[in-house]
């Protein structure tokens, strides 16, 4: 069965310091660590594009887990902020910047912070279907694109990041069927207009904090699980103020549930693979439930679960 043979990430280098961006904005000190939770946050360089980050995340699967490019049959990148105006998709170019073969399936997957839950079951879903044998799953969303730095709403929240997942039959993490959640009506809570992110910061949190509850208790409902038989609950990190607002619906697990935001914001698609790479490799830990939310609006939660 294909699941995640591993995960590898690119952060920039390129530090925003949150504490003194909040402070010129008129923002507390405590603000920022009760609320936020993020007090650097990375920003793509100058120069830098979407697929710069994705190709250095791919690459550090070649260096740090062993994987042949020479073996990869797609990539799939989640963004919504690619090279350029879009056009052409990105993930063909960063099979160009790979030299991959020709003989390589590339396409985007326009979602935001959903977009690591359902790029897993549409790849395995295309890798089923075609008999791909590995594929590249790679979150690339530079929010710094869109960011009005004068917006204290959006500045102090989102941060620059890249992950590569590599999926295969090969694999000790599997993953099953999710549940897929989609509320047209609340787009315009968190929407680019004339290049320029505009979030309705009460809106997005009073969505995220009712039906990110509702759907995990669902998913653990259709799947005969008790919250207690989950090791790590690991959450799309919106904010800090999020994940605990959600933890708090679940008080006989609430400390599963991972918070780690403090030196890398809100980073879209990526911040869940950003923690399932450092959690991984626990011994401890085989079951995780990863929930993704936001733009959309969209949510999205499924369970992987280690396989010997």
């Amino acid at each position: 069965m294909i699941g995640i043979r591993a995960i590898s990430s690119y952060v920039p280098e390129l530090k925003i310091n949150n504490i003194e961006q909040a402070r010129a904005l008129g923002e507390t000190d405590d603000f920022i660590s009760r609320k936020i939770g993020a007090i650097e946050l990375p920003c793509m360089p100058e120069g830098m594009d979407t697929s710069d980050m994705a190709t250095a995340a791919a690459k550090k699967l070649v260096s740090n887990h062993g994987l042949s490019l020479d073996m990869v049959d797609a990539v799939v990148v989640v963004t919504q902020n690619g090279d350029g105006e879009g056009l052409p998709h990105t993930a063909a170019i960063v099979q160009d910047k790979l030299e991959l073969s020709g003989h390589v399936a590339a396409f985007d997957i326009s979602l935001g912070c959903s977009g690591y839950v359902y790029g897993l079951s549409i790849v395995k879903g295309l890798m089923e279907q075609a008999g791909l044998k590995n594929a590249l799953l790679i979150t690339a969303d530079p929010y710094s694109k869109v960011v009005d730095r004068r917006d204290r709403v959006t500045t102090l929240l989102f941060g620059d990041a890249a992950t590569a997942t590599w999926l295969t039959e090969d694999s000790v993490w599997k993953f099953g069927k999710p549940m897929l959640d989609t509320d047209g009506s609340g787009a315009e809570n968190l929407v680019v207009n004339n290049k320029t992110l505009h979030m309705n910061g009460r809106q997005v949190f009073n969505f995220a904090s009712k039906q990110v509850p509702k759907q995990i208790k669902e998913f653990l409902l259709n799947n005969s699980l008790e919250p207690t038989d989950v090791d790590m609950y690991c959450m799309h990190q919106g904010s800090a103020s999020i994940v605990d607002a959600v933890a708090r619906r679940f008080p006989e697990v609430s400390e599963r549930f991972i918070s780690d935001i403090r030196q890398t914001g809100n980073t879209i698609s990526s911040s869940i693979p950003l923690l399932l790479e450092r959690f991984l490799e626990k011994n401890d830990i085989n079951r995780i439930i990863v929930s993704g939310f936001g733009v959309g609006l969209s949510w999205a939660t499924n369970m992987i679960y280690r396989e010997d």
